[in-house]
């Protein structure tokens, strides 16, 4: 069996929380191959149409890269786009990332390390556990195979969503949305944010482009991706300052009083008290160290966010 690291649910939670888990346990070596594996119902039906019977059928496909494969960590990791259809589902579309000797070291996994894929599966996982809107993982395998260590991680297609930081390249061009359905991505953003650290989730790389919006105008739903880097932190403190700095230097659109409602909300207050007094002088401590020139924060809304003004 896979040992579990200290965020990833057990085996049979996670069982009752996708409700198909197929496999994920080690199979026997067959020409030096050993395999382990999780499959959804969903991606059967939709790998079955295509005749992607098995993991080589999947690490074999020809279809491009997404993203050109990223050649680190002694390996390299890449990104495809595919797309099926099933009669259950229809047309879906997914995102196929493969990658060889990827690895990441962690305090369980010090001298192997871990594939980044497996990271980010098991780190997925947790935060369905928890209920915090992340992406759909349909299938993880990871195998080694005449010693290089292969991953595949397939996740469907964020289809109608858009990133915060596309949003933010409109909204300073054009303006902000109307200020009802402004406030209350603030508002839905700042839950899931405070939910996350609340259960010792740090995402570590919190930045616009890892935040996913729909139906901007109606039924509103945020996703947060790239979990490969998230990890569980010790006190809920250090989440909250890492994450909401990160995010915070990196989102120009938000004014100094989008900046309050937002931590507001985050807090669950409504009026500013010394938690929040607090942790408004200190997030803007840091903008300021880390930015070196406060002129290195962009006006935007008339080309306005500066750094938080301090709070009376």
């Amino acid at each position: 069996m896979l040992s579990k690291v200290p965020f990833s649910a057990p085996l049979a939670r996670l069982a009752q929380i996708q409700g198909h888990l197929h496999a994920y346990a080690v199979r026997p070596s067959l020409h030096r191959v050993t395999m382990r594996e999780f499959v959804t119902e969903e991606w059967r039906a939709l790998a079955a149409a295509k005749g992607l019977t098995d993991f080589d059928a999947v690490w074999q496909l020809e279809i491009g890269w997404f993203e050109e494969p990223n050649k680190r960590r002694g390996g390299w990791s890449g990104v495809s786009r595919f797309e099926s259809a099933s009669p259950e589902s229809g047309a879906t579309a997914v995102f196929v990332k493969r990658q060889q000797n990827h690895v990441s070291r962690t305090w369980r996994h010090p001298l192997r390390g871990i594939t980044t894929f497996r990271r980010e599966f098991e780190n997925l996982q947790w935060l369905q556990d928890l209920d915090i809107p992340t992406l759909d993982v349909l299938y993880f395998a990871e195998r080694v195979h005449d010693g290089d260590r292969q991953a595949i991680l397939i996740t469907r297609e964020l289809t109608g969503y858009v990133s915060f930081q596309d949003y933010q390249l409109e909204w300073l061009e054009h303006g902000l949305p109307e200020p009802a359905v402004w406030r209350k991505l603030l508002y839905k953003l700042a839950d899931i944010a405070q939910r996350m650290h609340l259960n010792h989730v740090q995402h570590n790389c919190l930045m616009p482009k890892h935040v996913f919006i729909s139906h901007l105008e109606g039924e509103m739903d945020i996703r947060v991706i790239d979990l490969e880097k998230a990890k569980r932190s010790v006190t809920v403190r250090h989440a909250l300052f890492r994450d909401l700095d990160t995010f915070n230097r990196r989102a120009p659109c938000l004014s100094t009083s989008d900046r309050l409602r937002f931590l507001l909300a985050y807090c669950g207050e409504k009026r500013v008290n010394s938690r929040v007094r607090a942790i408004w002088k200190r997030l803007g401590a840091m903008m300021e160290r880390k930015s070196g020139d406060q002129q290195d924060v962009q006006e935007v809304r008339g080309n306005g966010a500066v750094r938080p003004r301090r709070l009376s």
